[in-house]
């Protein structure tokens, strides 16, 4: 007997909070960016390297600009869905933010406050990175109230059951259910966060290093993840283009991650030192 007959959607991307309403979509991703804050900040407090306020501070900056990254990205790299229409471009609330974009402007912005703050730039890049999927977990939350970025059909008892309009718009009949990938990430994020905690504590090693242990396990899954997915993507090889950057992160931190092995962990590297 199966306990789980399909997972349904939401019939509307909005939160209704008494005399609120406010868009799920980017209710999600603010839920996300409170637990980061909150946890990055206790993991500066522990260290004794910052405060909650720095670590505050420093979101003020980078979630926004994370946040920009992200859209240029998409945009970028899905511009045919934007050509025709470019005011488009800013509607945020529909979705469409590609991580990659996000932590590249995110963590550029979020070390220059942090260097401005007097802040050791490695141990920070050690604190958030459990930080960054406890964000991404929560706020992966927001594709499902969207309904979008779901996978190919799946007769899993934990299908993802969309409305009549969204299944037919993908080219689907009316009751197919499609394997929830937001669901798989957000698991998987969150299964990460808890694993780079562990490797912290338990693992000696060089500062920032566990930052690169982030990107390298996020690509893992999300290479299997995104090859589930059926929405619009380019693509070549016969893999989608952010299975192609997804293998490319990875390489990139297993690199530095082998680079760092066996420095002591005693002292700090400079950013210099942990590009080489």
């Amino acid at each position: 007997m199966n306990w789980i007959a399909g997972i349904p959607s939401p019939s509307s991307g909005s939160l209704d909070l008494g005399p609120l309403t406010l868009n799920a979509y980017g209710a999600m991703i603010a839920l996300g960016v409170v637990a980061a804050v909150w946890l990055g900040g206790k993991r500066l407090t522990q260290r004794g390297i910052g405060t909650t306020d720095d670590m505050s501070a420093i979101a003020m900056w980078a979630v926004p600009s994370g946040v920009i990254g992200a859209r240029l990205y998409h945009v970028i790299t899905d511009w045919q869905l934007f050509r025709d229409n470019p005011g488009a471009i800013v509607q945020i609330w529909k979705g469409g933010l590609g991580i990659w974009g996000g932590i590249a402007l995110g963590t550029l912005v979020g070390i220059g406050v942090a260097r401005k703050r007097g802040l050791p730039v490695a141990l920070l890049l050690t604190c958030v990175a459990p930080a960054l999927p406890l964000a991404q977990s929560i706020g992966r939350w927001g594709n499902w109230f969207n309904q979008e970025l779901f996978g190919r059909p799946t007769t899993l008892p934990w299908g993802l059951e969309v409305s009549t309009s969204t299944a037919q718009s993908a080219g689907y009949a009316a009751g197919t259910q499609f394997h929830p990938t937001y669901l798989y990430e957000s698991i998987a994020c969150l299964l990460l966060c808890g694993a780079l905690i562990v490797l912290d504590n338990k693992v000696p090693m060089r500062a920032g290093r566990l930052f690169f242990f982030y990107t390298a396990g996020y690509t893992v899954f999300r290479f299997f993840i995104e090859g589930l997915r059926i929405d619009p993507a380019n693509s070549a090889g016969g893999l989608r283009l952010n299975q192609w950057v997804s293998l490319a992160v990875f390489a990139a931190s297993l690199a530095v991650i082998i680079a760092m092995r066996g420095r002591p962990a005693t002292t700090e590297p400079t950013l210099p030192e942990l590009a080489d």
